[in-house]
């Protein structure tokens, strides 16, 4: 009998069963509404709110001098977009309209390619202003492609012509047969890198993808709905627990 008292003494009267769990929540649940629907009311105007964005890409295909040989590298190219031609149009735009840019332009080669891909991401209202600026990058890319493929031809049609006067004068001569054949020979590879060599070609300027980027609206509501369920019911047992301590300390 002793020990059966000294159990119940020693019992925790402080447990909360599930009953009381429940009515706490009923008796709170004004501030489970009020949290829930203001946080799903916020996630769907965000989620209305905020512009679609997709990805806009341009395509440049860099000048071949030979079978899978580009007169520029093509790390090279991207470097100094990079690093000179995006700065100074990034300069020039934040001059004239007093703001940066509201979109980030991003290059990349694709592995095993002469392609210099351009990508920005923007909303649809600003897709004037990406072919703007992709247009002016494209100038850049077409004015200093089509210089060094001058400058090769010029080089090799130089070396060609060196060659002919070379192989004239060396022809009646004796004992020059083998010269002949070496300047022939170099005479007739240098015409087929000539010939070989194919210009730069824009091939995409500012192509809208179809994927929208960003999460999907629905997925933002839902996110916010999660979000309220979840302050909502902690809220409204903090907010008995803040109404069980204030009574306590009035009681004392």
């Amino acid at each position: 009998m002793e020990e059966r008292q000294r159990s119940v003494q020693n019992s925790p009267d402080d447990e909360i069963s599930l009953v009381d769990l429940a009515s706490t929540f009923l008796k709170r649940r004004r501030i489970f509404y009020v949290v829930f629907l203001v946080t799903l009311m916020a996630g769907i105007v965000y989620a209305l709110l905020t512009p679609e964005k997709y990805d806009y890409v341009s395509l440049f295909k860099l000048a071949e001098k030979d079978a899978g040989g580009f007169i520029e590298k093509p790390a090279t190219v991207i470097a100094t977009l990079e690093n000179r031609w995006l700065p100074e149009i990034e300069a020039t735009h934040v001059s004239e309209q007093d703001e940066p840019l509201p979109f980030d332009v991003v290059f990349s080669n694709p592995e095993n390619t002469g392609l210099v891909r351009i990508v920005s991401e923007a909303a649809p209202v600003s897709s004037e202003m990406v072919e703007k600026i992709h247009n002016q990058l494209i100038e850049k890319l077409e004015q200093t492609q089509s210089l060094a493929v001058s400058t090769l031809k010029s080089n090799l049609e130089r070396q060609i012509e060196s060659l002919t006067s070379t192989i004239d004068r060396l022809e009646g001569a004796q004992d020059v047969g083998a010269a002949i054949a070496d300047a022939v020979n170099k005479r007739l590879s240098l015409e087929v890198l000539l010939h070989s060599i194919q210009p730069a070609e824009l091939l995409v300027l500012n192509r809208q993808l179809a994927e929208r980027k960003g999460p999907a609206r629905s997925l933002i509501v839902a996110l916010a709905a999660m979000l309220g369920l979840m302050g909502g019911i902690f809220l409204s047992f903090f907010a008995e627990f803040v109404s069980l301590v204030r009574a306590n300390l009035n009681e004392m």
